[in-house]
């Protein structure tokens, strides 16, 4: 693995070294890359637009940011800031000089990359979704055109792959070898949920069924190897060590806020959907409408934004997680139901009064 980390550190110097003229665009692709913007910015546009893949993407981002937790807690990857300052291949103490960047210290262990495989598995997702409109088109010309959206596409999803990979590379906050896995490791959990359609169908029982199974599995991990002298928090005093500006470090990039956030927003997806006011407002007359969905979608996004304002409080871990929790699961719920339901009674409304 050193020959690897240490090839890797090579990378993150030339990236550093030659493109720095574009640390802003690299910043910006790894903002992008933020699995937290699934649940902001991509669910609330996609489930407006066709509630099959917007429940798909929120199940996809779950399961995946979950699976990349495992990961992480089994491979014990390190991270490029504080790896070369501990590392003892460098003689006489002379170990890389990697810069850092207010999204450089992350917490927990760095294989698979977490950016990148949130960003493959739910990219491939809304690419798969697109191309399912275009590939039922059967004449010639169609075909045609079928075949160029898919290249231009697919070529898109590579491009934004990649800006990501990269991006996570120059700020030195993963090694290569970790965003290619979980490049991979996305599009495989992406492409398992193309074969599952329960989950459409799924009850809210079914939801707090999994978030159980999924928390109760995480923590039983946890505390097990915990018993066998394993601390799968090694990372987080690494990280407050060798991070270079002690304001950098959030405990929002722990493994357990990363849980916490995924199954609030699994168990708010559960909710809204089988709630009184998504069958009213979704599966009524306006919900084939248009202006409807556009209305839901500025809705749901400006919203979504306010939640931006809603600052946790981190002194006590414990209470950040609740919070964390119930923070995540009114997220789906506004989309899913609030807003719509708001929508729909106001569009009634105005119809009332017109008649």
């Amino acid at each position: 693995m050193d020959l690897l980390h240490s090839n890797g550190v090579l990378i993150i110097q030339h990236l550093q070294r030659d493109y720095r003229a574009y640390q802003d665009f690299l910043n910006f692709m790894s903002h992008v890359g933020d699995p937290r913007n699934i649940f902001s910015i991509y669910f609330p546009l996609w489930f407006q637009l066709n509630q099959v893949v917007g429940t798909k993407m929120i199940w996809v981002a779950v399961i995946g940011d979950w699976f990349n937790l495992i990961f992480k807690w089994i491979l014990f990857g390190h991270r490029p800031y504080w790896w070369v300052q501990e590392t003892m291949i460098y003689p006489n103490q002379s170990s890389p000089c990697l810069e850092q960047f207010p999204i450089t210290c992350e917490t927990g262990p760095g294989s698979p990359s977490g950016h990148a495989m949130g960003s493959s598995c739910v990219w491939y997702v809304m690419v798969t979704a697109a191309l399912s409109y275009t590939v039922r088109w059967k004449d010639k010309s169609a075909v045609t055109l079928h075949r160029l959206t898919w290249s231009f596409l697919w070529s898109i999803f590579w491009i934004i792959q990649i800006s990501v990979c990269i991006s996570r590379v120059f700020i030195a906050t993963h090694f290569p070898h970790q965003v290619i896995l979980g490049v991979f490791a996305g599009i495989l959990v992406a492409e398992a949920f193309e074969h599952t359609p329960a989950i459409q169908t799924a009850s809210l029982r079914m939801y707090i069924k999994t978030n159980l199974f999924l928390f109760i599995f995480a923590l039983g991990f946890y505390l097990v190897l915990k018993l066998l002298d394993i601390d799968l928090l090694w990372s987080v005093p690494k990280a407050k060590k060798w991070c270079a500006n002690p304001d950098w470090i959030n405990i929002d990039t722990t493994p357990f806020a990363g849980l916490v956030r995924n199954l609030g927003a699994l168990f708010g997806l559960g909710f809204g959907i089988n709630s009184e006011m998504f069958i009213t407002s979704c599966k009524g007359k306006n919900s084939c409408k248009i202006s409807f969905r556009i209305l839901c979608i500025a809705a749901s996004l400006a919203t979504l934004q306010l939640y931006n304002f809603v600052k946790i409080p981190t002194h006590t871990e414990y209470l950040f997680y609740i919070l964390s929790f119930c923070k995540s699961a009114a997220m789906p719920v506004t989309v899913v139901a609030l807003v719509p339901y708001c929508v729909h009674s106001l569009m009634r409304t105005t119809e009332k009064k017109l008649n």
